[in-house]
């Protein structure tokens, strides 16, 4: 079976940064579109970023735009999210989410898109 899981949460102030990095056991995440997502405590969960299976195809959230940085390593078989300049709104739990097979091409900012879910890091931004 195939498992995300997510690692680099943590406690930062406003301004600081932090790195999540998602890797997969079970099944090589090449060629396949993959997300972050977050949650925070009585909210939805909303699409932060995404790149598609070539690395060539990245989306964000309009909040973060300039802040956070997807890229993915298909030699280690991971995906990362920098974050930098970190805000008290980006408090949430972080989702990693892939979509197995979608090629190259392929990104979405849907999350019914992905079938595959990590179990969610927790980041806090202290102000």
């Amino acid at each position: 079976q195939v498992q995300l899981v997510e690692s680099g949460g943590g406690l930062v102030q406003a301004g600081g940064s932090l790195r999540l990095s998602c890797g997969a056991s079970g099944r090589m995440l090449s060629r396949s579109a993959m997300a972050w997502f977050r949650q925070a405590p009585g909210k939805e969960r909303e699409f932060v970023a995404a790149i598609s299976g070539n690395g060539l195809n990245t989306n964000y959230r309009d909040s973060v735009k300039g802040r956070f940085t997807i890229t993915r390593d298909d030699v280690m078989n991971t995906v990362t999210l920098q974050m930098n300049n970190l805000e008290p709104g980006d408090t949430a739990v972080y989702y990693c989410a892939a979509r197995f097979g979608s090629g190259l091409t392929f990104i979405s900012t849907n999350s019914r898109m992905y079938a595959a879910w990590g179990q969610g890091t927790q980041v806090t931004v202290s102000s």
